[in-house]
């Protein structure tokens, strides 16, 4: 094989600046928080620029909500750094926390003379309920893409009472889920090597 020939598996390199500029994109575009960022993200990274996979995707995204920090950040820094390494995750978040930084600055500096406004609060009403639109539609996605069997519907019936009836953290119903996975897929390896 040519030496200059990348094989399958090595991510391409893609320029900071693109890195930069795709996430910055995703980050100004894209309301209501980490999750509803999610159709975002799968149209940008899996469609437009090939960078990862549908189900890559699902696990950074699982990952950035296990690990401290907001879940788009968290996203963004694992693709950057699978592409670039430790540039391009600066890049990527540094692109998709920009847009934010500077909209947030620019709210902050004025909503207090806005915020008593009646207009200004009516619209707030309607985009806390088109955020929540977003939120849904991303879970309806998650749902489809990630529960195909009966052990799936099994644990997240069970995530959602755990954590909607009896309040209990996220946190312990993700590292949860994890050891389950990890055991049964542990166990599963090891009758398919037994036959």
């Amino acid at each position: 094989m040519d030496a200059k020939q990348k094989s399958p598996a090595e991510p391409r390199r893609e320029k900071l600046i693109t890195l930069f500029a795709t996430f910055a994109k995703i980050g100004v575009l894209t309301f209501g928080g980490g999750y509803a960022m999610l159709p975002m993200l799968e149209r940008e990274c899996v469609e437009t620029h090939k960078w990862t996979t549908s189900e890559e995707l699902l696990d950074y995204f699982a990952i950035g909500q296990c690990t401290p920090g907001v879940i788009a950040v968290n996203t963004a820094t694992i693709i950057g750094g699978k592409l670039r390494g430790f540039l391009g995750s600066a890049a990527a978040t540094l692109g998709v926390v920009t847009p934010s930084l500077v909209i947030i600055t620019i709210i902050a500096a004025v909503l207090s003379s806005f915020a008593d406004i009646p207009a200004v609060q009516y619209a707030f009403c309607g985009i806390r309920v088109a955020v929540a639109a977003l939120i849904v539609n991303t879970v309806i996605k998650l749902i489809k893409q990630n529960v195909k069997n009966a052990a799936g519907i099994v644990i997240c019936s069970l995530a959602f009472v755990i954590v909607a009836i009896f309040g209990a953290s996220p946190i312990f119903v993700v590292i949860g889920a994890g050891i389950y996975g990890l055991v049964t897929g542990l166990a599963f390896k090891k009758r398919t090597a037994e036959k």
